[in-house]
């Protein structure tokens, strides 16, 4: 098995424990913007020649909100970030986190975080509460550059 394979499949992995990891269910907030705008489109990689678009929003803010977390593996091209383990500040408990974003819209049905802790997954409320932080964060970040 090449290295290219062996990345391509690891990050097939990764995405699909990252989609069964995350609950698809109920968001408090609902669609951010009916919009497909601003997304950041990647180059097509040259092995693939697949053109890949996620919300630059959401990419930012999720890097931005979890940035107390070691990232792993970062891929714009299928939209998933891994973290290792870190503790926020101010707090005791180790957590990790898998995001998945599946859509170059603004949309908080684009936005799927898994967290887990090294005892296991973590409740829902802290999962949403993270999905919220990094919902909020894109907000602002769209606002500031005058999307709204």
């Amino acid at each position: 098995m090449t290295r290219t394979s062996r990345s391509l499949t690891r990050t097939a992995a990764i995405a699909a424990l990252a989609l069964g990891l995350t609950a698809c269910g109920f968001t408090p907030f609902g669609s951010l913007a009916p919009d497909v705008q601003p997304a950041v489109r990647q180059p097509a990689r040259a092995a693939g020649a697949e053109s890949v678009a996620v919300n630059r929003y959401l990419w930012t803010a999720a890097l931005d909100t979890l940035s107390f977390l070691p990232i792993q593996s970062v891929d714009p091209f299928t939209g998933v970030i891994v973290t290792g383990y870190g503790t926020p500040p101010g707090g005791s408990t180790a957590y990790r986190a898998t995001v998945h974003i599946s859509d170059p819209a603004l949309d908080a049905r684009a936005l799927n975080v898994a967290l887990a802790t090294r005892s296991g997954p973590v409740p829902v409320e802290t999962q949403r509460a993270v999905e919220d932080a990094i919902l909020s964060r894109a907000r602002e970040l769209r606002i500031r550059d005058g999307g709204l």
